[in-house]
């Protein structure tokens, strides 16, 4: 276990910068779209923090899915439990969604089937693949 809580922090560190970059290029857009866009120092910090931990959270979570002795469901729910905790607190402390108890519920609605979408999208392609590629090593035996 203590090798992957390792592997989960070296992936972070290694691909936890890009979250800021993606915040700088969303900040340079809307601020060329907007006539008025403005943000306090606070803001950007906390923008940047917590785009920096999103990213961070994304690349340390892919982590779980290697667990070989977890089965599929204890890994999916860990990762989903993962990244939704990083993106309803990236979210919630930068005042991108209302600390409402209706919108949260909407966020976690849209985020759950988003989620689950993405993720059945990418097991059934696997899954094919891996048929096919099995077929293709059966077929030159």
């Amino acid at each position: 276990m203590k090798s992957y809580v390792k592997e989960f922090f070296k992936r972070g560190m290694a691909f936890g910068g890009f979250g800021p970059i993606i915040a700088g290029i969303v900040f340079f857009a809307v601020d060329c779209s907007l006539d008025n866009f403005s943000l306090s120092g606070g803001e950007v910090l906390t923008a940047i923090i917590f785009t920096y931990l999103l990213a961070f959270v994304q690349a340390g979570a892919s982590v779980f899915n290697q667990i070989e002795h977890w089965p599929i469901t204890k890994s999916l729910l860990f990762h989903f439990l993962t990244f939704y905790v990083a993106y309803i607190a990236c979210y919630l402390a930068n005042s991108w969604i209302p600390f409402d108890h209706t919108v949260v519920l909407i966020f976690t609605a849209i985020f759950a089937v988003g989620y689950f979408v993405i993720w059945f999208t990418v097991y059934f392609i696997a899954r094919a693949t891996g048929k096919k590629l099995n077929k293709a090593i059966k077929a030159g035996k």
